[in-house]
């Protein structure tokens, strides 16, 4: 990513060019990326293309102004985070389901940067934390989104708990993006992805949380939530005014055969 398309990306979510890579400044952007930039599906059920490379990111996420799933917001992040000069890897990752079995790996995609200090980034797993996480800290991390464990795992890998529930496990192995290729189109056409159940997008705001999922429309304000079903007239509306984009038509998808998944990436 050069420097002027990485000034788009930085507009984009109401950030300006850091004046060197470090912690602070990074810290702000990834704040700035999960309430500007929400996690989505909608290109799933509306039936568009899900591509990783560059451009196709830029154009999505930039120029577009939607968002995506976790190889698509993930794998974006990492190109801008790169453009400005941080040390970005990104990471393969299982997701635990509720009853703690792990799922494939490669189904979550996860960023770790390297500072005075490492840090998991990760803009890309939903109701996720605002912040950074720093890898090499054994106590939690209080962030608005809540209470955040790294653990050592089995492998050299770690676990990474929300609230002490265990959300999921990353490797320490640096991959390439052309490695998520399969299991974002996985993801993306498979009756049995949880990602074709229906329409979802959400993103974090300064006092909570907004998201769409089908028809409803879920606020959460300093801890407090509401939830409103929308007509079928009012649910385009909904996404410009909560989101900043038109959808061409209401996003639908009917429920997927076989078995549901955890919720991943």
């Amino acid at each position: 990513m050069d420097l002027a398309t990485a000034d788009r990306y930085l507009a984009r979510i109401g950030a300006r060019r850091p004046d060197a890579p470090d912690a602070a400044a990074l810290r702000d952007l990834h704040r700035r990326h999960v309430e500007t930039v929400p996690f989505e599906n909608l290109s799933i059920v509306l039936g568009e293309p899900v591509a990783l490379d560059e451009d196709a990111l830029v154009d999505k996420i930039v120029r577009r102004r939607r968002g995506g799933f976790c190889y698509e917001l993930n794998g974006a992040f990492a190109a801008l985070l790169a453009a400005l000069g941080y040390d970005v890897r990104l990471l393969a990752a299982s997701v635990f389901g509720d009853d703690g079995t792990l799922t494939p790996a490669f189904d979550h995609l996860a960023l770790l940067v390297e500072l005075d200090e490492r840090y998991l980034v990760d803009v890309g797993f939903g109701a996720h934390a605002v912040h950074p996480l720093r890898l090499d800290w054994p106590e939690a991390q209080q962030d608005p989104a809540g209470s955040f464990l790294v653990l050592d795992a089995p492998g050299g890998d770690v676990d990474v708990l929300h609230d002490g529930v265990p959300a999921y496990r990353a490797e320490p192995r640096a991959r390439r993006i052309t490695d998520f290729a399969r299991p974002a189109w996985w993801h993306a056409n498979s009756p049995g992805s949880h990602f074709r159940s229906g329409p979802r997008c959400s993103r974090a705001t300064g006092s909570g949380r907004v998201t769409i999922r089908g028809d409803r429309l879920i606020e959460t304000v300093h801890g407090v939530r509401t939830e409103t079903t929308l007509a079928e007239d009012e649910i385009l509306a909904a996404y410009e005014k909560h989101f900043g984009f038109q959808l061409p038509r209401v996003p639908t998808c009917s429920p997927p055969s076989g078995t549901s998944r955890p919720t991943a990436g």
